[in-house]
This record gives C-alpha cells, sequence and structure tokens, in this order.
C-alpha cells in the first residue's frame, strides 16, 4: 500500500501526460507522440520471454530489477533543460529513447506486480481491494499534479526538476519493495510463452474479456493524447493549464474508486461495464462538439468525470480478470491478458497519430481531424460492453 503511490507517480510521470508535453517543447510531430504513448503497451510484450525469470528468481528480485532499469533510464529526462537548448533531432531522439527504455524496465517490473497481489486478495473483496490501493496513487498523483501546475506557472517550459522528482520516488518505491513479502521460493519450474498463448485459444470467457477491454480501451488511449495536443496547438492552453487537467483526472478517480470498489463487489461488473462505457462515449462526442471552443473549466470537468468513469471500468476490470485467473495459474493468465490488450492499446495511438500527422500535413483542418477521432473512439467504446454482459456478479 505504501509502495504503490510512489510507483505510480514514477510510472504516470514517465509515460503519460508529462512526456507528452515534454515532446510537443521539443517539436514533436503528432506521429512522435503517438509512438511515445505505444511504448509501454506494446513493451508489454516482453513479459512474455520474462515469464521464464519467475520460475528461476523470486517475483521481489524481478520488481526490483525492473525498476531499477526504469529508474535509471529516465536519468536524461532530468537534464530536459539542456535538450531542450540543444533542440533538434538529436534531443528528441535521446528523449524517446530514454522514454521508452524506462517504459522497459516498467513493463519487467509490471510482470509479476499482478501476480504478487494475487497471494494477497480475498476472492470475495477484489474490489474493496483495488478500490483503496488506487485511491492512495490517485492522491498522491493529485498532489504531484498541483505542485507541477504551480512549478510550470512560475517557470514555463521547466520539466527537469518534474522528472527529478519522479525519479525519487522510483528510488523510493525501490526502498520500500525491497522486503515485500514473497509466498514460496523459486521452484524451477519454466513458465512457457506457449502454455501462456494457448489460454487464449481454450478459454472462450478469457477471450471474452480481452474483446471488451479493447474495445473500451484502445479508443480512449488514442483520443486523450491528442485531447491534450488540442489543448496546447489548437486552444491555446498553457503547460500549467494542462497539468490543471491532469490534476482533475486524477481527483476523478480519487473520488471514484472507493465506490466503485464497493459497487462492483455488491452488484457485479457488467453493470459498471455498461454505464461507464456509455456515459465516456457520450464525453467524447461532446468534447468533438466542442473542440477548441471549450474553456478550461470545461475540459477541467471532462478530465474528472471521464478518468472517474475509466476509473469504476478498471475496477470492473480487474474484478474480472482476478476471476478468471486461478490461484495456480494466475501468472500466465494475468500476463497474457496483459500482454494481448495492451498491444491494442500500444497500436492504437501509435496508428492514430501516424494518421493525423499525414492528414494535418496533407492540408486537412486540424480541427476537423481531431473531432473525426473523437467521435470514431466514442463509437467504438460504445460497443464494449456488449462481449463484457455476461460477467455479472
Amino acid at each position: 500500500m505504501l509502495s504503490h503511490p510512489a510507483g505510480m507517480t514514477h510510472r504516470n510521470v514517465f509515460t503519460d501526460q508529462l512526456p507528452t508535453l515534454a515532446l510537443i517543447g521539443l517539436g514533436a510531430s503528432e506521429a512522435w507522440i503517438g509512438l511515445q504513448r505505444a511504448f509501454e503497451p506494446v513493451s508489454q510484450l516482453l513479459q512474455l520471454p520474462a515469464l521464464r525469470l519467475i520460475g528461476r528468481h523470486r517475483k521481489r528480485s524481478i520488481l526490483v530489477a525492473g525498476q531499477a532499469m526504469a529508474v535509471v533510464a529516465g536519468l536524461p529526462l532530468v537534464a530536459y533543460a539542456w535538450l531542450a537548448r540543444a533542440g533538434g533531432d538529436l534531443a528528441l531522439g535521446i528523449a524517446l529513447a530514454s522514454l521508452w527504455v524506462t517504459a522497459v524496465g516498467i513493463v519487467i517490473s509490471h510482470t509479476v506486480w499482478f501476480p504478487l497481489l494475487r497471494g494477497y486478495v480475498e476472492p470475495g473483496r477484489i474490489g474493496h481491494f483495488f478500490g483503496v490501493l488506487r485511491t492512495g496513487w490517485h492522491l498522491t498523483l493529485i498532489a504531484y499534479f498541483l505542485g507541477a501546475q504551480l512549478w510550470l506557472s512560475a517557470h514555463p517550459g521547466a520539466f527537469g526538476a518534474l522528472f527529478g522528482v519522479a525519479t525519487l520516488a522510483g528510488l523510493l518505491r525501490m526502498a520500500l519493495i525491497v522486503r515485500l513479502p514473497d509466498a514460496g521460493a523459486p521452484t524451477g519450474e519454466r513458465i512457457r510463452a506457449r502454455a501462456a498463448m494457448r489460454l487464449l485459444r481454450d478459454h472462450r470467457e478469457l477471450r471474452r474479456y480481452l474483446a471488451g477491454m479493447v474495445l473500451c480501451g484502445a479508443p480512449r488511449r488514442a483520443a486523450l493524447p491528442f485531447a491534450v495536443v488540442m489543448m496546447r496547438r489548437s486552444m491555446g492552453l498553457s503547460d500549467a493549464d494542462v497539468m490543471l487537467t491532469t490534476v482533475a483526472s486524477f481527483a476523478g478517480g480519487f473520488a471514484s474508486l472507493y465506490a466503485w470498489g464497493r459497487a462492483v463487489d455488491r452488484f457485479g461488473a457488467a453493470p459498471v461495464f455498461r454505464f461507464t462505457a456509455w456515459l465516456s462515449s457520450a464525453l467524447l462526442v461532446w468534447l468533438a462538439a466542442a473542440g477548441p471552443t471549450a474553456s478550461l473549466a470545461a475540459m477541467t470537468a471532462f478530465f474528472f468525470v471521464f478518468v472517474a468513469l475509466a476509473s469504476g471500468f478498471g475496477v470492473a476490470d480487474t474484478h474480472v480478470l482476478f476471476g478468471l485467473s486461478p490461484e495456480r495459474e494466475a501468472t500466465p493468465t494475468l500476463v497474457i491478458a496483459d500482454v494481448t490488450a495492451s498491444l491494442a492499446y500500444g497500436a492504437a495511438p501509435f496508428l492514430v497519430g501516424i494518421a493525423l500527422d499525414r492528414a494535418i500535413g496533407g492540408g486537412a483542418d486540424p480541427i476537423a481531424a481531431y473531432r473525426t477521432l473523437f467521435v470514431a473512439a466514442a463509437l467504438v467504446m460504445a460497443l464494449s460492453p456488449l462481449p463484457l454482459r455476461r460477467f455479472r456478479k
């Protein structure tokens, strides 16, 4: 519980909206921004070969090693001021390489995180457990991004200090997890990627679950980065303004996660999937209609509600996934589910970024391009409850 806020601060700062703003400051195009958003989810493929390590090493050791790799790889971003002064393709290349290797370290660490948690959770309280766990790190990130907003208001474009604080959070997580309880010594048994892949063929309910996750998660991850790009490039909002919407997004999660956890345990996942997916779809339609005419207050409210709904979908997601993961086969099931969904999550912003780059470069109106993206994302997201309707209480 104490290590997770530090770990999620490090993870979010190096994978979410702050890198988008930092890359915009270095002159990155939509294609490069889409690629950066794909780093972490596409790197989840590395979890399959990482499965071989689990039989020979303690999960805790793998967790610490991945965290250490992520912290070291992110150090060039602490020198963001130097990158901004250098400018050009070299600075952009260094920033992208740093973000990619950081994502790889995060993925290696994440390979064993859920399998470790699987041993801590009582079957009837999965929603409650994750509601509490995620509420804690959302509160921490609210404090971080409020500080980031004040910092960027006084020091526009000074991202290095913000990455530095996140690096310290990553080091703090390492200090806290080095003695994390890890039931059982390594057995020496090799968990093969091929065996994990067979689960997709043999497990119909797992396939239904993944179809719903992809239909909801991929459009959300494709739309949100370019909502940020629209705010900076078409609405004229500053980095500090965007930080306010980031604070609002974590506030939405903080305000709702505990209630979502209790609701999922009590009513089941299917009604939560329907409610959150359809309302999220409606919000994206509003974003497409409002476009650059939306005020900062309206965009702040949008991110608050949108992420609150995504938090509910996420708690229901974990509830179903843990139910589909029998304790004896938890690791391969959790990993193959994460890898499969993450490939779609990574491909979506990357392909959308390329499409937007070509459309805008070919003379299309940027606002029209962003609006088309938001409407398409809303339509796909509205379909996600269909394969998930069987996951009742």
